[in-house]
């Protein structure tokens, strides 16, 4: 997904798109992410995977787990770890939010997507979200089946009335 311009200039650098699948998506937040200079080189290049990520609050603090960002490839010996835990920065006000509803039974803070704002800063996109049930996932599929199916008999539908 990289180099995906938005409206607004942003630059997308990678998206969560099982985070759509796996979860009820409640409500959504920008976050400032604190980066290595070699994390921020790597962004750029694209080398950003968020599958099985997530956010916590920890101390105060709002920390990203287990999002990987690949080595710099042009690095040397003082690379940054990829998998290490990354402070997200926030207000006070929202983080407290953030604490409380995260302490409801079920409510997880998943990344949704990373990019870099107009301005050049690497933002990530926060969710409030419960997981979906097993039934759930099998419904939203069974919705989207019969979506497509019915696309299909109007397009079918349409071309059949538009010959001679």
């Amino acid at each position: 997904m990289m180099g995906k311009e938005k409206d607004s200039g942003e630059k997308v650098v990678a998206t969560n798109r099982k985070a759509y699948h796996d979860y009820h998506i409640e409500e959504k937040l920008e976050a400032g992410l604190v980066l290595k200079g070699t994390e921020v080189k790597s962004m750029r290049e694209g080398h950003v995977n968020l599958r099985d990520s997530y956010a916590s609050v920890d101390q105060g603090e709002v920390v990203l787990h287990n999002c990987h960002i690949s080595p710099y490839s042009h690095g040397n010996i003082m690379n940054h770890d990829p998998l290490r835990p990354r402070k997200l920065l926030l207000h006070r006000k929202e983080i407290n939010k953030l604490l409380g509803k995260t302490q409801q039974k079920g409510l997880t803070l998943v990344p949704l997507r990373i990019y870099f704002s107009p301005r050049g800063h690497a933002k990530v996109e926060i969710a409030l979200a419960h997981g979906k049930k097993q039934y759930d996932r099998r419904e939203a599929i069974k919705d989207r089946e019969a979506g497509r199916e019915v696309e299909r008999a109007m397009k079918d539908r349409r071309e059949r009335s538009a010959r001679p």
